[in-house]
């Protein structure tokens, strides 16, 4: 019988890691120290206290915080709000007044990143247990001033916690783990200069700066493996994961549509295209813009490589070395069984005794029955999202011969 989900993690591990994490964070003015359920250490002592977050016209520079797609999701600019009379004209593309806007947007990012360390502090000053009571709207109005502060990647992530005290047991936990998380993310903007660069484009993209590809480009056939959205209020986010079958790398595009429309961009699962690629300067460089198409996508029977669930396990671990925020990593699974577990499933080694639970928001949907009517008790290649929510699956091959079947 395959390893049970807590067999696999085992008792030391991080929600997010496969292997035991420490993380050292500068939170309040009192000392303490606590040990998360799941083997994250954290210890939080100094001061977080800082000024105010300033809003958007503070300077009276004329900068409005727009939609742009770009990133994990859906990213905010800062755009020139049409000037008086009295305002300086630039010539486009002016280097000079390019740099001047990006320090004060800097300095925005700052100072609300300085507010969000002290909203933090007095979190864990006044104790979790009154965030139940207190209930979503003064996350809400944190958020908000993340977004006045032009950090949307910021506001997005306290919008987050705002839900967990509603998520059932066990919330303390998450909140505790989430709000660590984000105080990482505060002090290595705060401190980007120290990091390492890829590291520090990360941070950047986190926080919610938008960054254009500029990687060289990568030819290669590049086999669809899933096509998926997600959708908010505002905005309708299409994730294409693709295969290349000469470079043997996994790449990420994304592309955008308004609230309830489908984004432009379509590529069908199973279908192969030659094309380029150029990837986005953060850690993995996993995501990347489309660029020159040398033929139209056409049906293949070509398949990635899989691994075992146990390496899979820990490409995520490594994987969040270089980049701690990170919900998954794709991956794609050789020779795995569904079978259930309890009131989940799990993904077990046909050839082992390791196994990865399936992440619980899959259970009861179609893509589940779809995989195990076409498993049938036999091995079958599934290709998905590996994190610390668990494994969800997006597409499968069946052992012998046959096309692609999506799971999503």
């Amino acid at each position: 019988m395959a390893d049970s989900p807590s067999s696999w993690a085992g008792p030391n591990c991080h929600p997010r890691c496969t292997t035991p994490l420490t993380i050292a964070l500068t939170c309040t003015n009192a000392a303490a120290e606590v040990v998360v359920s799941g083997g994250i250490y954290l210890r939080w002592h100094g001061s977080a206290r800082g000024g105010p977050g300033r809003g958007l016209g503070d300077e009276g520079d004329g900068v409005r915080a727009v939609r742009e797609p770009g990133g994990e999701g859906g990213r905010e600019r800062a755009v020139e709000r049409t000037a008086g009379p009295s305002a300086p004209a630039t010539a486009p593309g002016d280097p000079e007044a390019a740099r001047r806007r990006a320090e004060r947007r800097a300095e925005r990012v700052t100072a609300g990143a300085t507010e969000l360390e002290q909203r933090l502090a007095d979190l864990m000053r006044a104790g979790l247990a009154g965030a139940e009571q207190t209930g979503g709207g003064p996350w809400e109005e944190t958020a908000a001033r993340m977004v006045d502060a032009q950090a949307p990647g910021l506001a997005s992530r306290v919008r987050e916690l705002a839900a967990i005290p509603s998520s059932g047991p066990g919330w303390p936990v998450r909140l505790l783990e989430e709000c660590a998380l984000l105080h990482l993310l505060d002090r290595g903007w705060l401190h980007r200069e120290r990091l390492p660069d890829s590291l520090a484009a990360t941070v950047r993209s986190r926080v919610g700066l938008s960054t254009s590809a500029d990687g060289p480009p990568v030819r290669d056939h590049w086999l669809v493996l899933a096509q998926y959205d997600t959708a908010d209020a505002r905005l309708t986010t299409r994730r294409v994961w693709l295969y290349g079958a000469e470079t043997d790398r996994t790449v990420l595009l994304l592309s955008y549509g308004a609230a309830g429309r489908s984004p432009e961009l379509a590529l069908p699962v199973g279908l192969a295209l030659e094309a380029e690629v150029s990837a986005y300067p953060d850690a993995g460089r996993r995501r990347v813009a489309l660029g020159r198409r040398f033929a139209p996508p056409e049906p293949t029977r070509a398949r990635p490589r899989g691994v075992t669930t146990s390496r899979a396990a820990v490409r995520y671990g490594e994987a969040l070395r270089d980049d701690p925020w990170l919900d998954s990593v794709p991956v794609v699974l050789d020779r795995v069984v569904p079978v259930p577990d309890g009131d989940g499933w799990q993904l077990a080694d046909a050839d082992g005794d390791t196994a990865l639970p399936l992440a619980r928001t899959t259970g009861g949907q179609p893509g589940l029955w779809r995989l195990v009517a076409l498993s049938g008790g036999a091995p079958v290649t599934v290709f998905g999202e590996c994190g610390h929510r668990g494994f969800a699956p997006l597409t499968a091959w069946p052992a012998g011969p046959g096309t692609a079947v999506p799971l999503c």
